[in-house]
Parts: structure tokens; sequence; C-alpha cells
């Protein structure tokens, strides 16, 4: 081998000038543009066909109308704008600066171990089973990596994925490159006359019937996301039975989408899909530190459920990611276990945290109704839908050319009020995308100053459309 090398060394040293140029006399009969134009570069380097076009998401294109137009509240992004406790971020500079060198390198690649551990202890009482911290959980880059693997580990050619909408727009981008196909069936608002302009949530309402005709041979998964983002839905006992049932009937894994999972507003409750009969053998259930502690930069994620469909995500995960942030996990791991001693009291921050939301909601559903929008009041999250339609004849439009009106509205909306908000249609199939148009999703889990000033420019707003009209 070093011979060889020795020989390869000299070839290339008689190729080599005075000037150290490589002389390339060889390559002199190719025509001139058959590897240098433009468009053959082009043509050849472009986005691999499995990315599609290469579309920007809604999540890109409002960062940068942000940035563009500097609004002075932003409920667009669902992440807090204020601190963790205290403990939260201090298990994490104790992790960092600690005696224990080991805490800033490497861990096991499916999950630090006192992380899975801790997990264990939380999740074994909430899904009556005794979870194997080794074969059972894995430990992502967020909730994302989380739907990734689990998405990438079971979907194959020809499968077919049954997704309610609105969803995070993420789910159809992994199916796709899965080789699966999704089905879609929206979620849709189903107007109560004996509540008037005062909805909520539970009035998003899905057509069992149409669930059912979904279900096929080919069905490989039904993705649940409860608490639901963005409409704050706590599914009821009832819907949950009917998509178990349906599971069951067609065998088919439930991938539950649980990362509002201590989100959810008295007298609502949540009730995990693994807990119902004969559901723990095929249901996947992902989890957030991010949505737990406040603490969405973090980047951290959790999958659990039975070892075999573990098994498959552990695959994906290994040659893609391999392991995740140790100091952060063994924060994480130490703020379960603070938690976790205090878990059956008011100040456990896993039960306080939404009670802490409730009055933001509150405040900014009230402020939305004095500026024209009818909001829909969630049960659970920290986003709430707000059908702007009867602000339609206040504000006009025709200089914004996006196709979808949410998408006109929330950008006119941004610039005049200097309130930003999301478009929901980003959330729903091209079929479906007319259920979001006439409303505007909102933020609420800001700093009281940040609604108030977002309070304060709608009103004013609002104020002089009706002065004008």
């Amino acid at each position: 081998m070093f011979k060889g090398g020795q020989t390869l060394l000299k070839a290339v040293s008689r190729c080599v000038g005075r000037s150290n140029a490589v002389k390339l006399k060889r390559f002199n009969n190719v025509p001139k543009n058959q590897f240098n134009t433009a468009s053959a570069m082009a043509d050849k380097f472009k986005l691999p066909t499995r990315y599609g076009t290469g579309e920007k998401s809604v999540w890109v294109e409002y960062i940068q109308l942000a940035l563009d137009h500097k609004p002075k509240a932003n409920l667009g992004q669902g992440f807090p704008n204020f601190y963790p406790p205290d403990h939260i971020t201090n298990a994490l500079a104790a992790a960092a600066t600690s005696k224990n060198p080991l805490l800033n390198q490497y861990t096991r690649g499916f999950g630090h171990p006192r992380l899975v551990n801790s997990l264990a202890k939380l999740y074994s009482p909430l899904v009556c089973q005794n979870l194997n911290p080794q074969t059972q959980i894995l430990v992502t880059i967020g909730a994302y990596e989380a739907l990734y693997t689990a998405i990438l580990g079971h979907v194959d050619r020809g499968d077919e994925v049954i997704v309610i909408e609105p969803y995070f727009d993420c789910y159809e981008f992994m199916i796709t490159r899965a080789g699966g196909t999704a089905k879609y069936i929206p979620l849709k608002p189903v107007p109560d006359p004996n509540c008037g302009n005062n909805l909520t949530s539970a009035n998003w309402k899905l057509d069992m019937q149409h669930l059912e005709s979904l279900f096929n041979c080919c069905t490989k998964m039904i993705i649940l996301n409860t608490p639901h983002n963005p409409t704050g839905k706590v599914f009821t006992m009832e819907e949950m039975q009917v998509i178990a049932c349906l599971c069951q009937k067609f065998n088919v894994i439930c991938l539950a989408d649980e990362v509002y999972e201590w989100l959810v507003f008295e007298p609502k409750q949540h009730v995990k899909m693994a807990t119902f009969p004969g559901m723990w053998e095929r249901t996947l259930t992902i989890g957030s530190a991010g949505k737990m502690f406040s603490v969405t930069g973090w980047k951290t994620g959790w999958l659990y459920g039975p070892a075999n469909l573990i098994y498959n995500c552990t695959v994906v995960h290994q040659n893609c990611v391999y392991t995740c942030l140790t100091p952060i996990q063994e924060a994480i791991a130490s703020t379960i276990e603070y938690e976790l001693a205090r878990f059956n009291t008011p100040e456990c921050y896993l039960r306080s945290l939404s009670k802490e939301l409730v009055p933001k909601r509150d405040y900014l559903a009230n402020a939305l109704k004095e500026s024209g929008f009818i909001p829909h009041i969630p049960d659970s999250g920290y986003f709430m839908m707000a059908d702007w339609s009867k602000l339609a004849d206040k504000i006009d439009l025709s200089k914004e050319k996006d196709e979808y009106a949410d998408y006109r509205f929330t950008k006119k909306f941004a610039k005049e009020t200097s309130v930003l908000t999301l478009p929901p249609s980003a959330f729903f199939s091209k079929k479906s995308k007319k259920l979001g148009e006439n409303f505007a999703r909102f933020c609420f889990i800001k700093q009281d100053e940040n609604l108030a000033t977002a309070a304060k420019q709608m009103k004013d707003w609002f104020c002089s459309k009706k002065l004008k009209s």
C-alpha cells in the first residue's frame, strides 16, 4: 500500500510545474462547455426530487416577516418569552460545570441513562406499564425527531397514514419521504346554537363515518395529536375509543403526539391512547421537554412504547442523529426527579403551568373579541384560533398576493397593527385549506406586558377602522 502511494506521488509530481499548478493536458479533448456551464451544473446539483421543489415552510416565511417588520407583539411563534423556573436552568448549569467530565461528552445513543430512568419513573404509572428504560424509551432531538424516527421507522412504500387536520406541517413531508401516502380527515368547526359566539376548541369535530372509511388493509398508521395544535382540542373518550377500535380492527399503529399533555385546562383531562385496552402493543407516544418545562430551545423529546416498535425507531435514530446532548439530558433528568418529588403538590411545574396559562388565555380572548374577532377558546396548549371574517370589510387585502386569504390577512394585519400571528391554512392539506382561511392563530404563552401590547395595538386599530366606516 505504501509503495503504491509513492508511485502515485511521483506521477502527480511529474504533472506539477514550477508554479505548482496541476497540468490537465489529458482533458484537452473534453468539450469546454460539457461540465462547466451553469445549466449543466444546475441540473446535476439540483435538489433531489424526494424533497419536492424546496418550498418555504410557514415558519421560514413568517420569521422573515418578523425580521422585516419588527412587530411590537409577536404572537406567531409558539414559544415562551419568559424564563423557566430557576431550578430548571440551574440544573443545566450544574450539569455543564459538573466535576464529572463525562457529562460534557457523548452519552448512550438511545438516551442518557439517568434521563431514560427518570422518564420510566414518570410515565410507568401514567400508562399502567412497567416501562423498561433500555428498550421501551428513545430520547430524540426534540419531538420533531421523535416523529421522524417513528414515521421513517414504520412507514414503507405503499403504506397509508391517516392524518387529522389541522396538523403539524412536517407530518406530510415525513410520510412522503418514507414512501407512504397521507390520507387526510379534517376537524371542522361546528357552530353550537346554544353557545352563540362563545365557541371553544370542543366545537372542532371529527366526522367518525369519514374516519372509518379511511381505514383499510393499506393503513399502517394514524397520527393522533391530542391535546391538539393549533385548535387546543382535547379529544374525548368517545372519540379516542372509536380510533382505538379502528386501529385494532385494521391492525394499525397509533402515533400519539402528546407534547401538550401537561397543558390541559380544567375541567378537561388528557387521556393517553396507550392506556386503552389493546392499544399499548400498537401505540408510540411522543413527549417533549420543551413543552413540559418551557425550554423549547433545548430541543429534547422522546418516544415510549412496546420494545418492538421502539427498536424500529432506534434504527433510524442511530443512522441520522445517533445521540443527543449529554448535559441537557442530564439537566432534564434532574428536573424530572425534582418534579416527581413534589408531583402531587400545587407547586409541581407539571401542574402549575397550565393554571398560569388560563388568565393569559382569557385575557387574549377578551382582547380579540374587543377587536372584532371570534376566538375559539382552547381547552389545552397555548394557541388560540380566532375567526377574522367579520373584519373582512375593514382591511384591504388587495395588495397582498398570497393564494390563501389567511396569509393575506395575517400579513396585512401585521403591517397595520404591528401584531404578528400565523395563517392556519398552512396546517391543512390543499383540499382542506379553505377550512383555515377565515382564522388566524395566536400564541398566548407570552409575558403579560406583551399580551397587553398586542391588546392595545389591536384595539386601537379596530377603533380607527370603526371611525372610518
